[in-house]
């Protein structure tokens, strides 16, 4: 299955310690002073912070032919990089029947998660990069990377086939995709962030409904089988992230004396650290649902193509989690949204999922609701990044973040695995594991949120 829409200076000063505006509406604004970023002692925002007036960064587009062709590149981009991961659920359970018939679920889910760790841990030097130079050369390497994994993916055969294609050389070159594809959106775009990059990223949302519609499909053809039909999708990778390559521009220039190295420090931001920690048990969470969805409608009885479908189902809802969430979030503010989002997961999980998830109508509306919510968070967590830290510096600050939740996406599906496992093939452990950890992101959003503005949970941030 498929994933990730991945700042700014202030126009006017945050300062936490002021009564609010007499507005009807309490507002705050999105970032703090750029010039206390890396300051340890002024990095909390919910200490005192300058009311002095900030200079602002230059205008941001907020649109034009330029702006929307990039987002264009990055929905096109996301589609082919996005959509594998988005799909990793159908391949992992047509080969845990075929190819590797023979291994445990918790095995072939170290493929899966070595994929989906690299994918986002090799950002923490790509991200830097991507400041540096510009997206131009880390998306055709990407592209060269992911088109010949689709290609080798095809004739593999046994289980180290697949760790070293699908996990590594797979992971490597959707990493070389996903920095760049969002960080260039937010070049374009400040006012509008949300809803652009919600764009951006639901070509992730449309890969995972054609993917697995097209691979049951392809699958099923006696004349074209699993071979064949790898191949297919790699072709039709190809010419999504040619589109990508062509379109997907930085618009700032590069910065020539900056590091390519990752620069821990920013973690002394107390905002930056609970927004990572929150994002990291999110992802541990989401990739629980993306990994085993398919197997577990199996386990339910269900058949081979419905287990298909319903991943598709869970895609749909993902498509609309992206779009319309990135609109309001731009109005009630990415933490905000973030917070809803991963509140509606906790819902799903114990409302629906753990007592009708064993029912064909249970399971399908777990699968509408967590893809809602699921596409939600995915979107919004670069804008939410984006608001604590100078745009130049976006990948830097995106990378990072995304370089530490990598290793709840490594450790996600196989931990799934061996509770499956412990509980003879029984998925409830799993379910309510998957509960905690999104109660757990919930806490950490607020107080995330909190390290900024304060606990006023009416602010719009």
């Amino acid at each position: 299955m498929a994933v990730g829409k991945m700042a700014e200076t202030l126009q006017a000063p945050l300062a936490t310690d002021t009564a609010p505006s007499s507005s009807a509406q309490e507002k705050c604004d999105h970032s703090p002073d750029v010039s206390k970023l890396h300051d340890p002692e002024a990095a909390t925002l919910g200490k005192s912070v300058s009311t002095e007036p900030l200079q602002p960064e230059p205008p941001f587009p907020e649109g034009g032919l330029q702006a929307w062709l990039v987002v264009f590149g990055a929905w096109a981009g996301l589609f082919a990089g996005l959509g594998i991961t988005n799909t990793i659920a159908v391949f992992q359970s047509y080969i845990s029947t075929h190819q590797l018939a023979d291994y445990s679920e918790s095995s072939i889910g170290w493929i899966f998660s070595l994929y989906t760790f690299l994918a986002f841990f090799c950002g923490i030097y790509i991200g830097p990069i991507f400041d540096k130079y510009g997206p131009r050369w880390l998306i055709a390497t990407g592209v060269v990377c992911v088109v010949a994994a689709q290609m080798l993916f095809s004739i593999c055969t046994e289980y180290w086939h697949f760790i070293l294609v699908f996990g590594v050389l797979n992971g490597t070159g959707c990493s070389l995709l996903f920095t760049p594809c969002l960080a260039s959106v937010g070049h374009f775009f400040r006012e509008r962030r949300g809803f652009a990059t919600g764009l951006a990223s639901a070509g992730g949302s449309i890969g995972g409904i054609v993917a697995p519609l097209m691979l049951n499909s392809l699958f099923s053809n006696p004349s074209l089988g699993w071979d064949w039909g790898i191949r297919i999708y790699g072709f039709l990778c190809l010419g999504l992230l040619s589109l990508a390559l062509i379109f997907v521009r930085s618009r700032l220039p590069p910065k020539e004396n900056a590091s390519i190295h990752p620069d821990p420090k920013i973690f002394k931001q107390k905002p930056f650290l609970y927004t990572t920690i929150a994002v990291f048990l999110m992802e541990f969470a989401l990739f629980i649902p993306i990994g085993y969805i398919s197997s577990y409608a199996r386990a339910q009885g269900f058949s081979e193509s419905f287990s298909f479908y319903i991943l598709t189902i869970m895609n749909a809802g993902s498509f609309f989690g992206r779009v319309l969430p990135g609109w309001y979030a731009d109005r009630i503010g990415a933490f905000n949204t973030n917070t809803i989002a991963t509140f509606l997961s906790i819902t799903a999980c114990f409302v629906i999922w753990l007592p009708f998830g064993h029912t064909k109508p249970g399971i399908i509306v777990f699968a509408i609701v967590i893809g809602i919510a699921g596409g939600t968070n995915i979107s919004i967590t670069p804008v939410c990044i984006s608001r604590l830290c100078p745009t130049e510096s976006y990948g830097r600050y995106y990378a990072t973040c995304f370089s530490v939740v990598s290793i709840a996406c490594l450790i996600g599906i196989p931990i799934g695995g061996s509770i499956i496992g412990a509980c003879d093939g029984d998925y409830w452990a799993l379910i309510v594991f998957t509960g905690i950890l999104y109660v757990l992101s919930f806490v950490m959003f607020l107080v995330a949120k909190s390290a900024s503005v304060g606990w006023r949970l009416l602010a719009v941030y």
